[in-house]
């Protein structure tokens, strides 16, 4: 026996069904995408910010780096991308910081929807995001000159496994999101966990010019493995090696944050 309250077709529990809860995600995902209309300066951290990177690190580091801007942005354009996705997973948790503290959720509470709507709509409309970012940053690389030699399949996979370690990181960034008193807090505490991750890592040089105590954390660094991999499928190098520590790592992460996010979730909203 089912009963619907205001559309929402409900179990006789008083259960959202899982398929509305599909459709009531997906319209709390349209309805995160669609405020980037009204609010057009949203658009500057996913894409002002990616051109920014990948135009400093080519043309002030390219030279001391690589001998020429060219040849690093061979080199160092999927870790780019890997860091600015990564640094990306913080404003998920800053929007659901804010919500939580402006009351968002105490409205979307009274509405017959799913609980974990909110939250997964915010997840998914932030992969689209990122998504947009990734595709805008090796669009401007290839205006730059560089090529993917990897083929389309290498690319699209590439992309995939991008999104794939998003989404995992992103349970981290909820739990950072639900805990942390301010937005701010969530930011200052964001960026201070990701820059050390990002640059002890292989995405801008060579691990074998690090010292040799550092190498052994580089060698582990899913950042690295992250970066590899990138690498490897746009460029057509190895792949097998880090693409399966990425997926280790992804999964690991998912398991450790995905509970832990969704629990304080629940006590917040």
């Amino acid at each position: 026996m089912t009963t619907t309250t205001a559309g929402a077709p409900l179990t006789a529990g008083g259960r959202v069904r899982s398929g509305a809860g599909l459709r009531q995600t997906a319209t709390m995902a349209w309805r995160s995408l669609v405020a980037v209309k009204h609010n057009p300066l949203e658009l500057v951290d996913y894409s002002i910010t990616p051109i920014m990177f990948v135009l400093l690190f080519t043309y002030v580091m390219g030279g001391q780096m690589a001998g020429s801007p060219d040849a690093y942005l061979k080199y160092a354009l999927p870790g780019i991308i890997v860091q600015n996705t990564l640094f990306m997973t913080i404003y998920t948790a800053m929007a659901l910081n804010t919500d939580l503290t402006k009351g968002v959720f105490d409205r979307l509470r009274s509405l017959p929807i799913a609980r974990s709507a909110p939250l997964f709509g915010r997840i998914a409309a932030d992969l689209v995001k990122h998504l947009w970012a990734i595709v805008l940053m090796i669009a401007l690389g290839l205006v730059l000159g560089f090529r993917i030699t990897g083929g389309f399949g290498g690319f699209l996979l590439g992309v995939l496994l991008i999104i794939l370690f998003a989404a995992a990181v992103s349970w981290c960034a909820v739990l950072i999101g639900m805990l942390a008193g301010d937005a701010e807090k969530v930011q200052a505490f964001g960026f201070t966990l990701i820059f050390p991750i990002t640059f002890t890592s292989s995405a801008f040089v060579v691990v074998d010019t690090m010292p040799g105590w550092l190498q052994a954390w580089v060698n582990v660094n899913p950042v690295t493995h992250l970066s590899d991999a990138f690498r490897g499928l746009l460029l057509g190098g190895e792949v097998g090696r880090p693409v399966m520590w990425s997926l280790i790592w992804a999964a690991g992460i998912a398991v450790v944050f995905h509970p832990l996010a969704l629990r304080a979730y629940r006590a917040k909203a």
